[in-house]
Formats: C-alpha cells, structure tokens, sequence
C-alpha cells in the first residue's frame, strides 16, 4: 500500500512539475477595510454571499470575483458547460486575481476557500495583500498527503487520462468530499445551490511552478483554519502546509474547527468561523 502511495505521489508530481519560480520579497502590511473573498473549485463567488454580508455589516467593502467560465447560476452553468472551461489553467487564474486586486484603491485582505486558499498564499506570497486567511487550503507545490481520503477526492479530478475534459461533480462525490457530516439528501439541495463543472487544469496546474510558495519569505499575517472532519484537504495537511512557514518576523496563526468538513464556510455554525477570522483581523491592527 505504501509503494502504490508513493507512485501515487510521484506521478502527481511528476505530471505537473516545473520549476520553481522566484518573486520579490513581502513585507508585513498595514491592515486595510477591503476584504476579496476568493472561492474554490466546484463553486463559484455565490457561495460567499452570507460572508459578504457579515463583513460589510463590520465595515469592510467586500468584492467576490468569479474566476473565468464560473460567473452566473451554478444550476445554469451545470446545465451549460462553457466549451473553454476544460482549459482554464491556474496560473491564468492567478494573473486574472492579481490583475483585479491592482485595480483595488488598497492592498485587501484575501479570505480564500479550498484551491482558493492556495491563492490567498500565492498572492500574499507575491505582495498583493495586507493579510491573508485561507480556509481549509489547497496546498502550494511541494506539500502533498497520503491519506486516503486526499486520494479519493482529489485523483478522479486530477486525471489525466481525462485531458481538458472538465470534471462535473456528481452528488455522492460532493458528499464525501465537502458534505460529509450531512445527509445525502441535505447535500443534494446544497449541490443544486452552488455546484459547478470544474477545469481539471486548475488544480493540476496548481502542482507545478504557478503554484510555488518561498515559505522562508517574510510575508503579510497568514491564517490557516482547517475542518476536523475535512476529508479534501484534511487537517493533517493544513497543519503541514502551515508548519512549512519559516521566517520567523512574519505572523501566522493556525485554527482547527472540529466537527467541521471541507464545507466549513457554508455548513450550520458558519458565522463562528467567520467571527473567528475578524476577530484574527481586528487584533492586527492592535
């Protein structure tokens, strides 16, 4: 079992390797009243409309932008699946982010979900933010998991047997991936909600040179908060991701919610997560 983890492994990495990129140093910045939410892989920006709401109710001004090929109805864009998903590649995603967030009037703070939690790290990384909380992350190039449930969510989305062909999420996949503390039939009513087809490219591009992170850079205030039940990116592995951080002048701060999944922004008892990150980001400005 541990030889075929281990295969595992080496072809991920090997399928999308590359090397590794260089960017500038970050230094610790101020903290700012613009919050980007930034959402993850089979949602889209709808799935942070009640966070959206909860911060601005504190004064913040909060943007959610959709990445390409997501905006709209998830129903519709289930029903509908854009012919140029299939090859929407992460590091388009990230140039598209960082292009957005130049536009802003100040340097945000990124709140990110699942792969949009890699992002928060990729764009704190390149100095494109105030602070970061990243929420259940994906993890940057080199940080892998061998635990089962990692493999099981991840590979049929990862394959490349499948080419640009995009993965459109069934109901018994979101289940064991996202909703597994809920009812099959509690998650049905989510997956019509918010579910959306997904570009396999994005995930798989987050593996190779676009998804690298110097964790000896200093950097902005991070956050890490994990599920304890999360079965696609488990705790162990935001634990791991969290500890790669090295420099020392830099904050970063780790919490683990138990009894939470990867549906943790979105399942009952969310407000307590979210009142956790402002409280993490009223105390940076003490």
């Amino acid at each position: 079992m541990k030889f075929l983890l281990a295969l595992l492994s080496l072809a991920w990495t090997a399928a999308f390797a590359d090397s590794t990129a260089t960017a500038p140093s970050v230094v610790p910045q101020s903290q700012s009243k613009t919050i980007v939410f930034i959402h993850g892989l089979f949602l889209n920006n709808k799935s942070w409309e009640p966070w959206m709401q909860y911060f601005e109710s504190k004064g913040y001004k909060c943007y959610a932008p959709a990445y390409r090929f997501h905006a709209g109805d998830p129903d519709s864009l289930r029903k509908h699946i854009d012919p140029n998903l299939g090859k929407f590649g992460f590091q388009t995603l990230v140039d598209d982010l960082a292009g957005f967030i130049d536009s802003l009037p100040e340097k945000p703070i990124l709140i990110g979900h699942s792969l949009g939690g890699l992002l928060v790290q990729k764009l704190v990384y390149m100095g494109k933010a105030s602070a970061g909380v990243a929420i259940d992350a994906g993890p940057p190039k080199g940080i892998f998991s061998y635990k089962w449930s990692f493999l099981k969510s991840n590979l049929p989305v990862i394959n490349a047997l499948k080419g640009d062909k995009p993965f459109i999420p069934t109901v018994e996949w979101f289940h064991y991936a996202f909703c597994n503390n809920m009812t099959l039939e509690e998650t049905q009513k989510q997956f019509n909600a918010f579910v959306v087809p997904e570009s396999r490219n994005l995930p798989r591009g987050s593996r190779g040179a676009a998804g690298y992170v110097d964790f000896a850079k200093p950097h902005a205030p991070l956050l890490f908060i994990a599920g304890e039940q999360d079965h696609i990116v488990p705790p162990s592995l935001n634990m791991k991701n969290f500890k790669a951080y090295t420099d020392k002048s830099s904050k970063i701060d780790f919490k683990e919610f138990p009894g939470r999944t990867h549906y943790i922004c979105a399942e009952a008892k969310w407000e307590e997560v979210a009142s956790y990150a402002d409280g993490w980001i009223e105390s940076l400005g003490k």
